[in-house]
């Protein structure tokens, strides 16, 4: 089939990877060439089928638990994050730990500490059982309350109404937060706002993408695993803003022919864990059915990055030196 100009593709940007994703991967990568294989790393480095299926045939194996590493090997802690007592753990099991939490999850740790150091009661908005608010709660487990979206708002207890902080986590949508962030408000008219947003900047640049291309949609399709938060939202984002469909698949051959009928606009994003390669087999993809070259939409450049962890760019610089 021929592409025509009525058949079009709106490609958002920025989308893929973020620079927490863009710098755990890498930390694995570099620690298999550094130290050889095995290289263990703790959970998914990050949320993504592929990337985890690729690290693996490099050598990386993924555990759900640091017990299951061995005795004096090293692990990788995921760019989600931990709680304290996984330290702990490691440390007691005698492991060489190199930690590629995010550093912006690494921020919401430090003001989670900081409030709790304070006394008050923190409201972590965020999804019961993701790996993000697992290693949040964990950093004072007895001053933090999960709220699990805005239905959760009257069940919270607190001591002191006039001693209360919300915090985030860092992958939810804007709107999603901001909502429970106002049904707080009206519960607790004290309530102390963190001090800089906590929900990162690439979600946060991925949704406001998305949405520019949304209403103008025929169908959405998100490129990125079921249990990436940030990707699953892309999805919601998009028909909240009007896409007529939006889908969410791992790899092009996911998406389903039927999707297409009585369709003359796709859009295509992709969420924070994806690498680009994905992106282009759904665009091939969609070429192959007589979709014409993807009109890029850009809402904004992203030029952040992240340096290694310290622990693995001391080893970097000792080689370095020795040659």
């Amino acid at each position: 089939m021929t592409a025509t100009a009525e058949r079009r593709v709106l490609l958002a940007a920025p989308r893929g990877y973020c620079a927490g994703v863009d710098r755990a991967v890498i930390t694995v990568e570099k620690a298999l060439e550094q130290y050889g294989a095995p290289i263990y790393v703790r959970k998914q480095i990050v949320h993504n089928k592929y990337v985890v299926q690729t690290l693996e045939k490099k050598g990386a194996i993924f555990v759900d638990e640091t017990e299951e590493v061995p005795e004096g090997a090293i692990v990788v802690f995921s760019a989600h994050g931990v709680a304290p007592s996984v330290h702990d753990e490691a440390k007691a099991g005698r492991l060489a730990t190199i930690d590629a939490t995010c550093p912006l999850v690494t921020k919401v740790h430090r003001e989670a500490n900081r409030f709790a150091d304070e006394d008050y009661d923190i409201l972590l908005i965020g999804h019961e059982g993701h790996e993000e608010v697992i290693g949040t709660m964990g950093e004072a487990p007895e001053r933090i309350h999960l709220v699990d979206g805005p239905e959760d708002v009257a069940k919270v207890k607190v001591r002191d109404e006039n001693k209360v902080v919300w915090l985030s986590q860092t992958t939810l949508s804007v709107d999603e937060t901001m909502t429970t962030v106002d049904a707080l408000k009206e519960r607790f008219p004290a309530l102390v706002s963190p001090p800089s947003d906590d929900i990162c900047y690439a979600t946060q640049n991925r949704q406001v993408a998305i949405k520019q291309i949304a209403a103008e949609a025929d169908l959405v399709i998100v490129v990125g695993s079921k249990n990436s938060s940030n990707s699953v939202r892309l999805v919601e984002v998009a028909l909240g803003a009007g896409a007529k469909d939006a889908h969410l698949v791992d790899f092009a051959d996911e998406v389903d022919e039927a999707w297409l009928d009585g369709v003359r606009t796709v859009g295509v994003t992709s969420g924070a864990s994806v690498p680009e390669v994905l992106v282009r087999g759904v665009l091939e993809w969609l070429a192959e059915r007589g979709f014409g070259e993807p009109e890029v939409v850009t809402s904004t450049e992203e030029h952040l990055q992240f340096s290694l962890p310290k622990e693995l760019r001391r080893d970097l610089r000792a080689e370095a030196a020795s040659k």
